[in-house]
């Protein structure tokens, strides 16, 4: 049976426990407002210290300010977990960022990340907020997971997440 629960600041290093290795097979980039599939035909390897330590950073962060972490639990170990940022954004201040999302691989396609990002949006709209801005890695799994949840490509892209991510597909979800 999986739990679904807050995430605490105390629970960082749980964040290990998340295999987020997969097989990428085709990445997307953004052309002229319109996804473009590039194939690709490689493994992605679980986090190295460096990664774990900038994801458990970027999670200390938004605990620390307002933000949010819902995570999936099987027994005690942390087999996804998804954080809202703190920051709205939006030329209306009206968006919330998910700032990561993962689910380890042998549990996806079960609806884990389902309830995380169903999670998150329903605190998203408690706060306030009308949109999740979402800064998508640019694999197919990652995109389509956005898309199969309600997620449009942005015509208003967040030029700070853009920057620092311009390889993502910044999309957009109606709460």
């Amino acid at each position: 049976m999986i739990r679904y629960t807050k995430m605490t600041q105390e629970q960082v290093n749980k964040l290990s426990e998340i295999d987020r290795s997969e097989y990428i097979d085709l990445i997307y980039e953004v052309k002229d407002g319109k996804i473009i599939e590039i194939n690709q035909g490689h493994e992605v390897p679980n986090w190295n210290e460096d990664l774990l330590k900038e994801m458990q950073e970027r999670f200390l962060f938004e605990l620390n300010n307002g933000g949010t972490a819902i995570g999936a639990f099987d027994g005690e170990t942390l087999i996804g977990f998804g954080v809202l940022a703190s920051k709205f954004r939006g030329r209306n201040k009206d968006q919330l960022q998910v700032d990561l999302m993962y689910v380890s691989r042998n549990y996806r396609r079960q609806g884990i990340g389902t309830k995380i990002l169903y999670e998150l949006s329903n605190e998203a709209r408690s706060r306030g907020a009308k949109y999740l801005y979402i800064s998508s890695t640019e694999t197919r799994s990652a995109v389509s997971f956005y898309k199969s949840q309600g997620s449009l490509l942005t015509d208003e892209l967040d030029e700070e997440l853009f920057n620092k991510e311009p390889k993502d597909i910044h999309m957009i979800k109606e709460l």
